[in-house]
């Protein structure tokens, strides 16, 4: 059989829409996590850049190796769910799927894990703000509807002020990029004793 007929039969949609998963979960964690891993090695990185390279490939395959495997495991497992319903999708079929597949594949501490899970953490906390008021006909996808700006500056506030107070009390429990960002913001900035070392030192 020729191979595009074979892609392109719907009895093999879901199999090759789970093998696609897969491969734009990986392609996207290279993407995502190749730039973000080589500026904080070049910004914060420790050792020769032999041991940095390593360490930038290490981030970046974890990343993107687990992203692979979470959207590959999260579409096999909403096609069981709705093979198992008769060909019908249920709405807990997608908290099912990612339930399973975020403790399966991103269950591990790691630090990437430990960054992604932060990552969505947030835009689930964030998703809970009320929205503003937008009619209908104005909504678009991939255009979220922006949230209450009253209520927004008062979650803006809230984090802030939160993160402030464990950066001084308790920094042990902040994930390390950010505390390593928030050293070079708030303890180098202490650290000058001429205009050389002010303009463009941090000690």
């Amino acid at each position: 059989m020729d191979l595009n007929a074979l892609i392109s039969n719907p009895a093999y949609h879901d199999l090759f829409s789970i093998i696609k998963g897969a491969r734009n979960g990986f392609v996207y964690g290279v993407k995502i996590r190749f730039p973000h891993a080589l500026i904080m090695s070049l910004l914060f990185g420790r050792g020769d850049w032999k041991s940095r390279i390593r360490v930038i490939y290490r981030l970046t395959k974890q990343h993107a190796l687990n992203l692979a495997k979470f959207v590959s495991l999260y579409k096999a497992l909403c096609v069981l769910q709705r093979r198992a319903n008769g060909g019908k999708e249920r709405s807990s079929d997608t908290f099912i799927s990612g339930l399973i597949g975020g403790y399966l594949v991103f269950g591990s501490r790691t630090a990437v894990n430990e960054q992604i899970v932060l990552y969505v953490c947030s835009r689930v906390v964030a998703a809970l703000i009320p929205r503003s008021v937008v009619p209908a006909d104005k909504r678009q996808p991939g255009r979220p509807i922006p949230p209450d700006s009253s209520l927004f500056s008062l979650f803006s506030a809230v984090c802030w002020g939160a993160v402030m107070w464990l950066y001084k009390h308790r920094a042990e429990t902040i994930q390390p990029g950010m505390f390593n960002s928030m050293v070079y913001l708030y303890n180098d900035s202490e650290k000058f004793k001429d205009l050389r070392t002010l303009l463009w030192s941090n000690t």
